[in-house]
């Protein structure tokens, strides 16, 4: 068997598609059996334009004539299978004939599994998105319900132990009219005021570093120091009640609904832990809370009271202590803070 013979056959058993153009007019001169398989419909002195109506032919030439090849891929349909073609064109001198060379190997199935681990990361992705969205949420609810000190702890630890705070400030809050309001509003309006009003409460308090502990209907608890115990946080406090008044002063001049509100602080220790195994409520139990409360009791409409013992000689320069409105509140040690 001659050495033509031999190549010829070597070309014809590789596993590859293999197809010889002569480099002058481009025409199909050999294909073997894998490239026949492929481009049926393509014989010997077929041009390789018509062969491959896509390929850009003088692109194709150029680059194999400045690298030496050329790399492209084929994709077409093979009954009711796409099929996919890398193809490699390059430049050989054949027994004194300048020849163009064209290798085609498939790749279907590399490019299935390319398109599945496309289609599994893009699956995980969405799946990391909508965990991560999940616990997003969870965190903000659970924000809702405990400062973020204790979330933090459940988070890292899944529990939350009871723990003493030996000087915080705590606000209560309580609307006077309450009882009036639920009576003459519609339940969607009267949910919608308190939405807006405790908004507006839990704003000015995150400027002014007071977690709010919970709100139950006409009441509002917040609290400072819990944090950070070296702050002032009678100050921190003082402060958010004067504002808690001032917004509600002004919403009631244009609102239809108005709200009046009395306030106490209590200054001390406290106790603080989520209550329920399966409902979490975060609380704080203690002096300082008992001290709010009974200060809220003796509190008359729109006026924050704290016993002057806990007030310091200089509460700063924006807050002025006053006289309480009522005897019972004066009896009591009490004092009233308002705006300077």
């Amino acid at each position: 068997m001659s050495i033509e013979a031999i190549n010829e056959q070597l070309l014809r058993s590789v596993g590859v598609g293999i197809a010889l153009f002569n480099r002058d007019k481009l025409l199909l001169e050999f294909r073997n059996e894998v490239f026949e398989s492929w481009f049926e419909d393509c014989n010997v002195g077929d041009s390789i334009g018509d062969i491959f109506p896509t390929l850009l032919l003088d692109n194709m030439l150029t680059r194999v004539q400045e690298d030496g090849k050329y790399s492209t891929e084929l994709k077409f349909r093979k009954k009711r299978r796409t099929i996919v073609v890398a193809q490699v064109f390059s430049h050989a001198s054949i027994g004194g004939q300048e020849l163009l060379v064209l290798e085609c190997q498939n790749i279907t199935r590399i490019r299935e599994l390319e398109s599945m681990i496309e289609s599994y990361s893009n699956m995980v992705e969405r799946n990391s998105r909508e965990i991560q969205r999940e616990k997003d949420q969870v965190e903000k609810l659970l924000l809702n319900i405990m400062p973020r000190a204790a979330y933090e702890e459940y988070r890292d630890f899944g529990v939350v132990a009871p723990q003493r705070l030996e000087s915080v400030s705590v606000l209560v809050l309580g609307f006077s009219n309450f009882n009036e309001n639920v009576e003459a509003l519609p339940p969607a309006s009267l949910v919608s005021e308190l939405n807006e009003i405790y908004t507006s409460f839990d704003r000015i308090g995150d400027q002014l570093e007071c977690e709010r502990i919970r709100s139950t209907g006409g009441s509002y608890r917040c609290m400072a120091g819990m944090q950070d115990p070296d702050v002032d946080h009678l100050q921190l406090v003082a402060t958010a009640a004067t504002r808690f008044i001032r917004y509600l002063n002004r919403r009631n001049e244009s609102a239809n609904t108005k709200w009046i509100c009395r306030i106490g602080i209590g200054t001390g220790s406290v106790v603080g832990s989520v209550v329920g195994n399966q409902k979490y409520v975060y609380d704080i139990f203690g002096a300082a809370v008992n001290a709010a409360i009974e200060a809220r009791a003796l509190a008359g409409e729109m006026e924050v009271l704290v016993a002057d013992e806990v007030v310091a000689s200089s509460i700063g320069n924006r807050l002025q202590k006053l006289d309480a409105h009522s005897e019972d509140a004066r009896n009591s040690g009490l004092v009233a803070l308002a705006d300077a």
